[in-house]
């Protein structure tokens, strides 16, 4: 079994904890040594499923291979910690629960860090990049690419043929339909029904979903 380790204590961290376990009930492949985290207040304390080993200058000077899984639920974060590790014995492995459901598993290519949970759909044809996260029962249809660092939130439905930068965040249960062209760091509103191409650095609301200013 291979040493990995959650960076992000919370929430999702603990999500994090249960799709290994989930992975290793199909196949033993982890040793989840713990959690780290950057808030000096949890470093050292224990929660259900490990103990919190420290922050960033700890991985930083990890002296044996060790996998990481950045389990925090937004693009820019993820980015910035990423960029923060320097050392040669982190990876960065993809984990895939195992009843996520491929059309043709072998006709996907996927980066590294990548997290895709229980019940997502997977179809043919489809180029994921590093370090996106898909949540609970997200689909994605034939033909898709996402680029890096991309949070796609429970039962989202990225339609065929969509286009999808960096750093952007699909709220709880929206939908991008066929084609749709998204850029860099834009977000779609909870339950948005996405239906035109957009702008970078936007919030788009609403079915359709259109451009939100504040």
């Amino acid at each position: 079994m291979k040493d990995i380790a959650i960076f992000g204590a919370g929430g999702y961290g603990r999500e994090i904890a249960c799709l290994i376990k989930r992975i290793n009930y199909v196949e033993p492949v982890w040793n989840n040594i713990g959690f780290f985290d950057d808030n000096e207040l949890l470093q050292g304390t224990y929660n259900e499923y490990g103990k919190v080993l420290g922050g960033i200058t700890d991985l930083n000077n990890w002296g044996t291979p060790l996998s990481i899984v950045i389990a925090i639920g937004a693009p820019n974060v993820v980015k910035t910690i990423f960029d923060r590790f320097d050392n040669a014995n982190l990876e960065f492995p993809n984990l895939i629960d195992p009843n996520v459901e491929f059309m043709d598993r072998a006709n996907v290519r996927m980066g590294k860090g990548n997290i895709v949970c229980l019940g997502c759909t997977i179809s043919c044809n489809v180029e994921i990049g590093n370090f996106n996260l898909f949540n609970v029962g997200a689909g994605v249809g034939h033909d898709a690419s996402l680029g890096n660092f991309n949070v796609v939130m429970p039962n989202v439905n990225i339609s065929g043929g969509v286009k999808m930068g960096d750093c952007n965040m699909l709220g709880v249960k929206s939908t991008v339909l066929q084609n749709i062209v998204i850029g860099n760091n834009v977000k779609l509103g909870a339950s948005s029904l996405l239906m035109k191409n957009t702008n970078d650095d936007c919030l788009y609301i609403g079915t359709p979903a259109k451009l939100f200013k504040y």
